[in-house]
């Protein structure tokens, strides 16, 4: 379905080139304009409808509402076309379940440039009316006589000619009015020569009706005709009349019966929403014409079920127009049963209907004359936009007058029309609410009024109800703009007169960003989503506007110290251009830490070297790089700069000091020297996380109901200190402390260990939880490929410090096999793994499982009750699970 697109015709004089309003399939519409209307024609039938019922609830209106550019007015002009003929209804339109005959379409656009008025509406609807063939006597009478006073001297057949209303229905009303009049005039007997003066010929009648006359019986069932002949007949009594265009429809004979369904286009260009009175003349015609179907689009919904409008609107609340009443329903919930809602949000294209639109714009041969590559750019641009959509075929065309072919760069593009439509409707205020809230991912009333500057709310509450306002009602913000609106107000060119200079963007980026550092002080709780959204909030603000960190320092110490690292920094914010202040440094150091659960831990490292060496980050936030870039390279089997970045930060004596300690205790486990280790355990504290270092102490000599007992008591300190991640680390470690000696009891700490792993985001503590069950299945003959795929994960991890474990794993199921031959290749890769020395004492301990005398040149670890002992309980843990797996078979 498409016509000649004469603006892209006439820019350019490429004759070849074939230009088409493309129509992408608005099939959902379709279908709800169907289901309504069908049901309007169900209601208006049935035998209780009374067309004159002045207090019945209305339900005959259907709104689409959407941002500008959405593709409305297209909508509206293929609906009147559908509705029409059904040859023009789109192929992917349903066949509708009503005589075609049966439905009048009337477009009507609202839109200043169109000039509209309210005499306008009427007489569309009415000159309409003219193709059933027939004049409707009562109406027609009114309007007659409401034209004489009003328009003395202007012949009707003038104004309709002069308003293309001729063209668009013919001269037909004219002479039906005129017969009608003649008619009253004689059922009346009245002269001839006053048959034409309509004022002579109501007022005769007026004393017909009042008396009851026979002679006018066909009109005497029109109630309130009288009533309305004797009013003035100004502007106000005109929106009366259709009460009485309603009682003319109702008695049309069966061949005659039509339904008019009234598509009132461009409904936000009817006037200013504070005094509303042309929405006032429309709306009571709407309500008084029950038994026409009603389609109005607009960029906002419709106001009319507020009860809040009470005195500028005649009929204001939701019990009187059911289906326009606006429920914010969450996405999640079951829709509305069928036929209720009445305003709908007409939502963008598709990324296949962006592609389909484009390509069928501008052709040659019938080929697209716009490339692939170049409209997958604009339609990842467009956010669905139609709008957008139109302005780059615009701007190809005007691309392809300089002479060369346009490239997808070309339409990496802000468009400042974007930015004049969103605007044009707006309030000051709500202009200037806008431009705040567009330097916001998410938002809710408060926050924009603050970052607004307002002393009031009333602006941010009516932005709300925009449609380029999106809202998710579980979200902790819940508004943000469409994207595409958001990108142009920020980025395009501004050429509003009220637009904003760059110390203004800077002022209110400086709002925003201390409202949110407020909302993330005042938190009642914990508030883990309210620091996260904060966060990402404001490192967006503090780097792109060049802040000072202020609140920023707290809430990244909040941040990690819980470890979950939930993604903080989408991918766009990641500096590629090196780091300019302290805010790029914060945002790239949180960053690397948060994506250090999936991308190696060189490049962690790496990331984190850039960081500490750009120095513009202060001592605190400096020492907590150097700490993480010293747990990176612990990963990645670089214990001597591990040992020095630990040492650096405990010598620094900031808040990680305790940790840094933890680290420097743990290097000393890692080199066997376990009685250090243990006497530093004794001194750490819980900001040490003393209880994880014995637990990793015990199990290694051969006591993991001991290490099981400290991994339980760091996770209950953990919890108790509402720390979900290390809680998740110590339950992790305690499933696998007991998966060597309790199979059974490990299952359900496994499950645990899930459990408190599932919304967390700790990739080396999930490899910690699959190590366990590895254990716990020791003897089975198929664990083998369940140890290769760890390796797999844990080298594009780039965990290598975890890679000695889980050979030890390995060991554990071949001892408990008596399988020395894989034993003994599992010992040489634990040698070639531990060739620095960390670790190296696990090719003790997979000695000890199997029974194996040491090799001679074997430096021994410095074991907590001697290597016998050691050696005595991990023989011991491997004979109890033979015994307990040859007992289970």
């Amino acid at each position: 379905m498409t016509g000649r697109d004469l603006r892209a015709l006439f820019s350019t004089n490429d004759r070849s080139v074939q230009a088409a309003e493309a129509f992408t399939n608005r099939s959902s519409q379709w279908e709800t304009v169907a289901a309504a209307l069908t049901e309007h024609l169900q209601h208006i039938s049935a035998p209780g409808f009374n067309a004159e019922d002045l207090e019945a609830p209305r339900n005959h209106v259907l709104v689409f509402h959407g941002v500008g550019g959405i593709g409305k007015t297209t909508l509206s002009r293929m609906l009147e076309a559908a509705l029409t003929d059904a040859g023009q209804r789109p192929s992917q339109w349903g066949e509708p379940g009503w005589p075609a005959d049966r439905i009048l379409p009337v477009r009507i656009d609202l839109a200043r440039s169109a000039g509209t008025d309210f005499e306008q509406i009427v007489l569309t609807i009415r000159a309409a009316l003219t193709r059933i063939g027939r004049p409707l006597p009562a109406f027609d009478l009114a309007l007659r006589r409401y034209w004489e006073a009003n328009h003395p001297g202007e012949p009707l057949e003038e104004y309709l000619r002069r308003g293309n209303l001729g063209s668009r229905f013919g001269q037909a009303l004219p002479q039906q009015m005129q017969s009608v009049l003649a008619d009253v005039a004689q059922a009346l007997m009245l002269p001839g020569t006053i048959g034409s003066a309509v004022g002579q010929v109501t007022g005769a009648l007026i004393g017909a009706l009042r008396e009851r006359r026979q002679t006018v019986r066909a009109l005497a069932g029109c109630t309130r005709l009288a009533d309305l002949l004797e009013a003035e007949p100004d502007l106000d009594a005109l929106s009366f009349y259709p009460h009485l265009l309603a009682w003319e429809l109702a008695r049309l004979p069966e061949g005659k019966k039509v339904v008019p369904v009234v598509l009132l286009d461009t409904f936000e260009d009817i006037g200013d929403r504070t005094r509303r009175d042309l929405e006032r003349l429309i709306q009571r015609t709407v309500w008084l014409l029950p038994n026409a179907f009603w389609v109005i689009t607009g960029r906002s919904r419709l106001q009319w079920a507020d009860a809040a409008l009470q005195g500028q609107l005649d009929y204001t609340s939701p019990t009187a127009w059911p289906g326009l009443a606006h429920t914010a329903v969450p996405a999640a919930r079951p829709p509305a049963p069928a036929g209720t809602a009445r305003q709908v949000l007409i939502g963008d294209f598709s990324p296949e209907d962006c592609d389909d639109y484009l390509a069928r714009r501008l052709t040659r041969d019938g080929q697209p004359l716009i490339g692939e590559g170049v409209r997958q750019v604009i339609t990842a641009r467009s956010h669905g936009l139609p709008l957008y959509l139109d302005l780059s075929v615009a701007r190809f065309l005007e691309l392809s007058r300089s002479g060369r072919t346009p490239q997808p760069a070309d339409f990496d593009h802000d468009f400042p029309a974007l930015v004049a439509r969103t605007l044009t409707d707006l309030t000051p205020d709500e202009r200037h609410v806008l431009r705040s809230v567009s330097l916001l991912d998410a938002f809710d009333v408060p926050l924009a009024t603050r970052a607004a500057g307002l002393a009031h709310e009333g602006a941010a509450l009516r932005l709300t109800e925009r449609p380029f306002v999106r809202e998710n009602s579980f979200g902790l913000w819940p508004f943000h703009l469409h994207g595409l609106i958001r990108s142009a107000v920020c980025n395009a060119d501004d050429t509003t007169d009220d637009r904003w200079t760059e110390a203004d963007w800077q002022q209110a980026a400086r709002r925003a960003f201390t409202t949110l550092g407020e909302q993330h002080h005042n938190s009642p709780g914990p508030g883990r989503l309210l620091l996260i959204a904060c966060l990402r909030q404001g490192l967006r603000l503090a780097r792109d506007h060049r802040l000072d960190l202020d609140w920023l320092t707290d809430a990244a110490w909040t941040y990690v110290s819980d470890s979950v690292w939930e993604p903080l920094a989408p991918p766009d914010t990641e500096t590629e251009a090196g780091l300019g202040t302290a805010a790029d440094a914060l945002v790239e150091l949180l960053s690397a830490l948060a994506r250090r659960q999936h991308e190696h831990r060189s490049r962690t490292a790496a990331r984190l070297t850039t960081v500490i060496d750009s120095h513009l980050l202060p001592d605190d936030l400096q020492h907590m790089a150097l700490y993480y870039r010293a747990k990176a390279y612990r990963d990645i089997g670089h214990s001597a700069d591990s040992r020095r970045g630990y040492q650096q930060v405990v010598d620094g004596g900031g808040r990680l000091a305790p940790a840094a300690r933890r680290g420097l205790a743990q290097a000393a486990r890692l080199a066997g020297d376990f009685p250090t280790t243990y006497a530093a355990a004794q001194t750490l504290g819980w900001e040490g996380r003393h209880q994880r270092v014995l637990g990793d102490v015990w199990w290694v000599q051969g006591e993991p109901a001991r290490a099981a007992a400290a991994y339980q008591a760091g996770r209950l300190e953990a919890e108790q200190h509402a720390k979900a991640g290390e809680a998740a680390h110590n339950q992790a470690l305690r499933a696998l402390a007991i998966a060597f000696y309790d199979p059974h009891q490990a299952d359900d700490e496994i499950d645990l260990a899930e459990q408190l792993l599932a919304h967390l985001d700790l990739r080396a503590t999930t490899i910690n939880a699959a190590i366990a069950a590895l254990i716990r299945d020791a003897g089975n003959p198929t664990l083998n490929d369940r140890v290769r795929a760890l390796h797999t994960e844990l080298d594009v991890a780039g965990l290598t410090s975890m890679a000695p474990t889980l050979e030890l794993a390995a060991a554990f199921h071949q001892a408990v096999l008596e399988d020395h031959d894989e034993l003994s290749v599992t010992i040489s890769r634990l040698r070639e793994l531990t060739q620095d020395g960390d670790y190296a004492y696990y090719i003790d301990i997979a000695h000890f499982m199997a029974g194996l005398p040491l090799p001679a040149e074997h430096a021994a670890p410095q074991w907590l009750d001697g290597e016998q002992a050691t050696c005595a309980r991990w023989r011991e843990i491997v004979t109890a699970r033979r015994d307990l797996l040859r007992t289970s078979r």
